[in-house]
């Protein structure tokens, strides 16, 4: 007689079916990045509906349908239900508001809302990426929703990049050229632009979680080069520039860079600043503070204030170094605050997130580091 080590496959389903908890699931299925649309449609009265759904998708081009689903509770259910015709407006990156007004419920959702006007009367909401008008082709019984078939009559491309939607939070989408034919990063230039690509999502996810202002930097014809700054929701005060050029050897983003590049590349920057008449290092402190950057895998600047005119007070800030797959730095990473109020200590929260932040995108990047 064999004993059974599994159980039969219908238990085995049951048991999984019984262990998945909706908000788990639902936090495991933001994983799968989406567009953002909002579909409309007209009720009998002529009276105008619309709802935000990341749930659409395309479903046939021969002959053209796509499909979305909503909840069985929602307000606007029985007019989808009955309506013949609807329309998918894919949203723009600049139209968050728009993806939040009509996934408010209580509200009439097109009050002093300018629209268009489509096939069969149909709103179509103006500056979006992209519209898809559609007659109702089948409709299906999804668990807690029911799933819409569409037969797309008209389309239109706005040539706008999209609004998507991931993780619980809204996102910027950016080319990942990537692949399998990806670019022969041994050429500088190719690689400090496809790292920038890659930096640029990551510095708002960053700044969205550390809730800090943030810099992507890069080493240009006049040293380390601010492109790209990202604010956190409540921003101190600041005169935030693209082409700032940062001190090399009194701000972070300099040091790091100090540390990391080949001495040819920074050497007449260091002799420039270590030759001003407010220098206060000189070369073998120097060299020992690059040994401490190189050790610590960041630069930490604490209570800086030559910065007053970028930041309008003292500021505290610390860079972690981003490398390619050749061992270049070739971007930075910084972190900048009020002195009295963002904690670089070892251990801390900021300092460890930024390191980390920087070691995913160098990995990335194809750094084995």
């Amino acid at each position: 007689m064999h004993a059974v080590l599994n159980p039969p496959p219908t238990q085995l389903c049951s048991a999984e079916r019984a262990a998945i908890e909706p908000r788990e699931l639902r936090q495991v299925l933001g994983a799968f990045v989406t567009g953002v649309t909002v579909i409309t449609t007209l009720d009998k009265q002529g009276k105008a509906h619309g709802l935000t759904v990341n749930s659409f998708s395309s479903v046939s081009l021969n002959p053209p349908l796509i499909l979305w689903s909503q909840s069985v509770t929602a307000l606007s259910h029985p007019v989808f239900l009955d309506a013949q015709r609807f329309a998918v407006n894919i949203l723009a990156e600049d139209q968050i508001d728009i993806s939040r007004r009509f996934s408010t419920p209580g509200q009439d959702k097109f009050e002093n809302l300018p629209v268009q006007t489509g096939l069969g009367g149909v709103p179509l909401i103006p500056g979006c990426a992209a519209y898809l008008e559609c007659t109702h082709e089948a409709r299906f019984p999804g668990g807690d929703h029911t799933v819409f078939v569409g037969r797309v009559e008209r389309i239109e491309n706005g040539l706008r990049k999209s609004l998507v939607f991931g993780g619980g939070k809204y996102l910027s989408a950016q080319p990942h050229e990537l692949g399998d034919s990806s670019p022969d990063l041994s050429i500088a230039s190719q690689a400090h632009l496809h790292a920038v690509r890659m930096a640029t999502p990551m510095l708002a996810e960053l700044c969205y979680d550390l809730n800090e202002t943030l810099a992507l930097s890069v080493w240009g014809n006049c040293g380390p080069t601010v492109i790209r700054w990202e604010q956190p929701r409540d921003p101190m005060p600041a005169n935030l520039r693209t082409g700032v050029v940062s001190q090399l050897l009194t701000s972070a983003t300099g040091l790091a860079f100090a540390a990391y590049l080949p001495r040819p590349l920074t050497q007449k920057m260091i002799d420039t600043e270590l030759g001003s008449a407010t220098a206060a290092s000189t070369l073998a402190a120097l060299e020992l503070q690059l040994l401490q950057v190189r050790a610590d895998g960041m630069a930490r600047v604490f209570a800086n204030d030559n910065f007053t005119t970028v930041y309008g007070q003292a500021i505290n800030a610390v860079c972690a170094p981003v490398f390619d797959m050749q061992g270049r730095m070739v971007l930075g990473l910084t972190v900048a605050g009020p002195a009295n109020t963002l904690d670089l200590s070892d251990g801390a929260r900021v300092p460890m997130a930024l390191q980390a932040a920087a070691l995913k995108l160098s990995r990335r990047l194809g750094h084995p580091g």
